[in-house]
């Protein structure tokens, strides 16, 4: 936002022969571009949208219209119109078996949707999303936890006799790899079989052994940003990872909760609908 303020809508401004009176942006409209338009590592997309609304500030002045202009987050549509990005942790939520995991891309944190469904079967595990060997074993260790606490979750013994699994990681043209999605796809699998929906304010991140345990992962900030920039109110962490939430600024820390899970059943507590 500060690096658009100082330096790109100056540039722009000049390129399209136009003044500082004439065209302006608040913070909150240059912080909806960047989270609903470009979402990037960089700013080079930025830039451009910055630059489509100068054309179109242009035009307008050609047309006659020279009244000065200042963009709010209410006006970025009229200019770029529908957003390209937008949240969809409620959308995809709504039924048992999908949880939200909090990743870390090149472009830094954001949401991972970890999906499974089931069908008439024996015992089949299949895995797609193009996911790494790290992150199947997650999937294999999730699995197995969740079929040890069958009885304590209230699942019918007999249902993994009798049925398939299949978990996805949409996106699927995308690489995904590590062992910090464990906790979220142990919360799916134990959404799907018991029925009980995920909250959809919650976000996850953690790893998990065959005992329950929950172990610390890396990325901790830019997963932290990217619940906060999705709008999610509730995030759950490892609890030895309690300290790397120094690094995450005040402002951030105070608009989530945070819950520090040392086993998994504390993470089906937090994240799961009650019955």
């Amino acid at each position: 936002m500060h690096i658009t303020q100082g330096y790109l809508i100056p540039r722009q401004l000049r390129e399209n022969g136009l003044r500082s009176s004439e065209l302006s942006f608040t913070d909150g409209a240059l912080r909806k571009i960047s989270r609903d338009y470009t979402r990037e590592a960089g700013v080079r997309n930025l830039e451009r949208e910055v630059g489509r609304i100068c054309r179109k500030m242009v035009t307008r002045i050609a047309e006659g219209d020279a009244k000065p202009v200042r963009v709010t987050m209410r006006d970025v549509h009229k200019f770029l119109g529908r957003p390209r990005y937008f949240p969809e942790t409620a959308l995809r939520t709504q039924l048992p078996g999908v949880a939200t995991g909090l990743g870390v891309t090149i472009a830094g944190g954001d949401l991972m949707f970890f999906e499974v469904t089931k069908m008439p079967g024996n015992k089949g595990f299949t895995i797609t999303g193009q996911l790494g060997d790290v992150m199947k074993e997650s999937a294999q260790a999730a699995l197995s936890y969740v079929r040890a606490k069958a009885e304590e979750l209230g699942i019918p013994e007999d249902v993994f006799d009798t049925t398939d699994i299949h978990l996805h990681v949409p996106a699927g043209a995308v690489p995904k790899d590590g062992p910090s999605g464990g906790v979220t796809i142990a919360t799916a699998l134990a959404s799907l079989l018991t029925g009980r929906q995920v909250r959809d304010d919650v976000g996850m991140t953690g790893e998990i052994t065959l005992r329950g345990q929950v172990l610390p992962v890396g990325g901790i900030k830019e997963k932290v940003l990217a619940a906060h920039r999705a709008g999610l109110k509730v995030v759950i962490l490892p609890k030895q990872n309690e300290k790397d939430l120094d690094d995450v600024i005040g402002e951030v820390r105070k608009s989530l909760e945070f819950v520090l899970a040392e086993q998994v059943d504390d993470v089906f507590e937090a994240a799961l609908v009650v019955a």
